[in-house]
């Protein structure tokens, strides 16, 4: 069984390891790096799980029940407003590739929804990498659309980021 934990202090070290194998596993889709993040001291861990407590920022981990509480899923949230229209701005979406297709990616997405939902937000934002066909994919899969806005991605100028949003209904 799956279930979804938004992150607290004593997770942290969760919090490393999970988001160090998306680093690795997907280095393309992230704006960091593993060998920058794999520097960071346990305190800097620790910060970054008490910053992203719900009131602002969100950052829920997929916990595999059935296979020794493993992490296996994880993404992050931090409310933002443009021109006057707040949304969210998601950021660190992983899914461990066993776990794929699997509806964990759905899960998380909800979560997110939900807490936009409590937080009064008309809509998700996120960019994806153009290389990143699985998650536009699946971005698609979950009501997401391309809104014509690109970028370079910080770690390759020759990858375009594509910003795609998804609006909640109020």
């Amino acid at each position: 069984m799956i279930s979804l934990k938004p992150i607290t202090p004593d997770m942290a070290p969760t919090l490393r390891d999970v988001r160090l194998r998306a680093l690795r596993d997907t280095p393309l889709a992230f704006s960091s790096t593993y060998e920058s993040e794999s520097q960071l001291t346990d305190e800097e861990w620790l910060a970054r799980s008490q910053r992203w407590n719900g009131e602002d920022e969100i950052l829920y981990i997929a916990i595999d029940h059935s296979h020794a509480n493993s992490a296996c899923g994880i993404v992050a949230c931090s409310s933002e407003e443009d021109n006057g229209i707040h949304h969210g701005h998601v950021i660190s979406m992983w899914v461990d590739p066993a776990y794929r297709r699997a509806g964990v990616g759905r899960m998380l997405i909800d979560a997110l929804k939900s807490w936009a939902h409590s937080r009064g937000l008309h809509a998700l934002k996120l960019m994806v990498t153009s290389v990143n066909y699985g998650a536009i994919d699946f971005y698609h899969r979950v009501g997401f659309r391309m809104t014509g806005q690109t970028g370079r991605y910080p770690n390759d100028p020759a990858i375009t980021e594509y910003e795609m949003l998804l609006r909640l209904v109020p």
